[in-house]
C-alpha cells in the first residue's frame, strides 16, 4: 500500500495537487486503513500520473476526466480540439502583447507616427503637459473626422517649427493658459501673433474651419480666461 506522501512523489507532484484531483472527481479517494490513512494502490499512482501528464499538456481539468479511460480515436480527437484552443489562446496572447508594447509607445498608440514626432518636438521645446494633452486630444479628433485634413495639417504644423518665431509663440501661448484674463501681455502677444500670421500664406486648417471649430469646442480644458480673452484681441484687431 502507499501513502499520499509516497503517491504524490511518485507521480511528482504535490500532496494538495493530489487532494485537489479528489474534490474534482479525477482521482479516486481509497479507503482508510484501520488506523485512519489512506492507502493507495498502483492503479492510483497509474491514474495520477495520467492526470498529471494531461494537465501539463495544457488540457482543462473540466475535460480530463473523460479522457481519463477514452479510446485512442477519442483522445487524439480531444487533443487535437484542445490544440486549436490553444493556438487561439496564443494568438491572442500574442495580441496583447502587441497591444501593450504599443502601450508603451505612449502618443503612437493613438495618433499617427507624423503627430507623435511633431508631439515629441513639442515636448523637447519645452511645452507643458497640458498643452501637449491638448495638442494630442485635437489630433485624435481632427484624424477621426477629416484624415486627409489632418494629413495636411500635421504636416505644415512640422515645417513651421523651424520658425524660430513660431516657436517662441508656442511657449508664450502655452505659458498664457495661466494668466489672468486682464494680464497686461495679452494685447501684446496677440498684435504678435497675428502680425505672424499675416506674414504667412493662408493655413491648410482655413480650408476647412468647422473642423478647427470642433477641435476647439470639443476638448475639456482646451481655454481658460486669458486665451478666450486673447482670442478675442485678435479677432478685433
Amino acid at each position: 500500500m502507499i501513502t499520499i506522501g509516497r503517491l504524490a512523489d511518485y507521480a511528482g507532484v504535490t500532496v494538495k495537487a493530489v487532494r485537489h484531483y479528489h474534490e474534482r472527481g479525477l482521482l479516486a479517494e481509497p479507503g482508510r486503513d484501520s488506523s485512519g490513512y489512506r492507502r493507495y494502490t498502483a492503479q492510483h499512482a497509474i491514474d495520477l500520473v495520467k492526470i498529471r501528464t494531461l494537465a501539463a499538456a495544457g488540457v482543462p481539468l473540466a475535460r480530463i476526466k473523460d479522457l481519463l479511460d477514452a479510446d485512442e480515436a477519442t483522445l487524439a480527437t480531444a487533443i487535437a480540439e484542445i490544440d486549436d484552443e490553444l493556438e487561439e489562446r496564443i494568438a491572442q496572447l500574442r495580441r496583447t502583447r502587441d497591444q501593450l508594447a504599443q502601450l508603451r509607445g505612449g502618443d503612437r498608440l493613438f495618433v499617427s507616427p507624423e503627430v507623435a514626432e511633431y508631439l515629441d518636438d513639442l515636448r523637447e521645446l519645452g511645452v507643458s503637459e497640458r498643452h501637449l494633452r491638448l495638442e494630442r486630444d485635437g489630433w485624435i479628433l481632427m484624424r477621426t473626422a477629416s484624415p486627409g485634413d489632418a494629413a495636411r495639417w500635421i504636416a505644415e504644423k512640422r515645417d513651421l517649427l523651424a520658425d524660430a518665431e513660431f516657436r517662441a509663440l508656442c511657449l508664450e501661448h502655452d505659458a498664457a493658459y495661466d494668466w489672468a484674463a486682464d494680464d497686461p501681455r495679452l494685447p501684446g502677444l496677440a498684435d504678435r501673433t497675428r502680425n505672424w500670421f499675416a506674414g504667412r500664406p493662408e493655413s491648410a486648417a482655413a480650408g476647412n474651419p468647422a473642423m478647427a471649430r470642433l477641435a476647439a469646442e470639443s476638448l475639456p480644458g482646451g481655454s481658460s480666461p486669458a486665451w478666450d480673452r486673447l482670442a478675442r484681441l485678435m479677432a478685433e484687431r
